[in-house]
């Protein structure tokens, strides 16, 4: 096998190997893709990884002429504490720039970090912090005084100061002065009406990716893996944003995995909710759903199901739910452990949009009733992505993804009228690692696995 890249996706449950050939040419093509359970439980995540790429036939000659490339969400994912001043203002704006580099936001704290938030820190042990605080020229007292609590702290992992510019120097020389690794960016606020992630975004990622050791044998998948290395949810929106500047349209990706389920939206909201909204939303936006993992979180999932939904299901797989979830496993390989694995993906990326989606807000005054707009407007969504294992892997994905899209009463923020299509062929984490080596490869990948080629 003659492959140009090889792509690893080191999940929570399972790991997939996709290699590719022809990307430098007008017809990138898949070679061929492997999956193996990740055994991040069992000490050793390259175990899982190596059983992957044996499954895909792939030699030493193979792995050592094809740029071997990863994302990982293993573990846990990329865990974070997120501090600024204002809830509302720079640690929200944190928090989406930390979420939509594929973070785990574990913490937040808004305002001065008390004792109390100083040992959640530590319990928390987080492998990057993101420090925020102030408009330009602004408040500064705030960050300063967090930084030197950080510094007490014991911590070695690294900082991303995305704050008030006035008090960057300060809080380098703060950290600095305890050995700790400080990346300052710009401000994640710099104006009171202007939201500005992406920057924080990417100086995540690229600190993520120089300090991948989070799960167990993750140092040692380094010695696998020469190239990139990007958080698993990071590579996805990566993927997201370029079909939306390659195609216009506004999008959406659910990618229900075993541990986890992320909503990704690339979308301008109408020009009617824009003035409405009482806080500016980034234009591509990440929610992750922790408690709505298929497999690690299978139970939370069917407790969510409605009691008709459940009996139907039931009825149909002439089982009781509690056996059901007995049977639950990262690789179906049952009719009914495969029909009950979808209903799961079904529940959990309904909750997970509706948690992303965002809402109309009435309030009442000595004017009479005042309507203002929060959280995402996915109105002009046009096209809806299922990924993730159970969407992609399962015959009856694009159906379930099609009701999961339906419109609820009281949500009219929801996407109108997207169409609903299928990751086919498992590529939305991959292509995203190539977009920065291969961007035209990775879009007509993406765009044949979507049935857009």
């Amino acid at each position: 096998m003659k492959a140009e890249a090889i792509v690893a996706e080191i999940g929570s449950t399972t790991t997939v190997v996709t290699a590719f050939s022809g990307l430098n040419g007008s017809s990138p093509r898949i070679l061929g893709q492997a999956a193996s359970p990740t055994t991040a439980t069992e000490g050793d995540v390259t175990c899982g990884l190596a059983q992957a790429l044996k499954e895909l036939g792939l030699s030493r000659e193979d792995l050592s002429q094809a740029a071997m490339m990863a994302t990982s969400s293993a573990a846990g994912g990329l865990k974070m504490t997120v501090h600024g001043l204002v809830h509302d203002m720079t640690v929200r704006a944190a928090r989406e720039a930390a979420l939509g580099a594929g973070a785990i936001v574990r913490y937040v704290t808004a305002g001065d970090i008390t004792p109390a938030d100083g040992d959640a820190i530590l319990a928390i042990r987080p492998s990057i912090i993101l420090l925020a605080g102030g408009v330009d020229h602004g408040e500064r007292a705030t960050a300063v005084a967090n930084a030197r609590v950080l510094a007490g702290l014991g911590l070695t992992c690294p900082v991303v100061y995305a704050g008030n510019r006035a008090a960057a120097g300060e809080v380098r020389a703060v950290l600095a002065r305890v050995g700790m690794e400080v990346r300052v960016v710009d401000n994640v606020y710099p104006r009171v009406d202007q939201l500005e992630v992406e920057p924080a975004r990417r100086a995540i990622q690229a600190v993520f990716e120089r300090h991948i050791t989070e799960a167990p044998g993750m140092g040692r998948v380094r010695e696998i893996v020469k190239g990139t290395i990007l958080p698993t949810p990071g590579a996805v929106m990566r993927a997201a944003e370029l079909l939306y500047r390659d195609t216009g349209s506004g999008l959406l990706v659910i990618d229900v995995g075993g541990a986890t389920t992320d909503v990704h939206s690339v979308v301008e909201p109408s020009a009617e909710v824009a003035a409405l909204l009482v806080n500016p939303e980034p234009l591509a936006k990440r929610t992750v759903e922790g408690d709505l993992g298929i497999v690690a979180n299978a139970v939370h999932v069917a407790e969510l199901l409605a009691a008709e939904d459940r009996t139907r299901l039931e009825e149909r797989l002439r089982a009781p739910l509690e056996s059901l979830l007995t049977e639950v496993a990262p690789f179906p390989t049952e009719p009914r452990q495969s029909a009950f694995a979808l209903a799961l993906a079904g529940q959990a990326a309904r909750t997970a949009l509706e948690r992303h989606v965002g809402r109309y807000l009435h309030y009442y005054g000595p004017t009479g009733r005042l309507t203002v707009a929060t959280g995402k407007d996915l109105g002009g969504v046009t096209l809806a992505i299922g990924t993730g294992g159970a969407f992609t892997r399962l015959e009856g994905g694009q159906e379930v993804l099609r009701k999961v899209l339906g419109r609820p009463t009281g949500l009219e923020l929801w996407p109108r009228e997207a169409r609903a299509v299928i990751d086919r062929d498992y590529v939305m984490a991959a292509a995203g690692v190539l977009a920065r080596s291969h961007p035209r490869a990775a879009i007509g990948l993406l765009l044949n696995s979507i049935g857009e080629g």
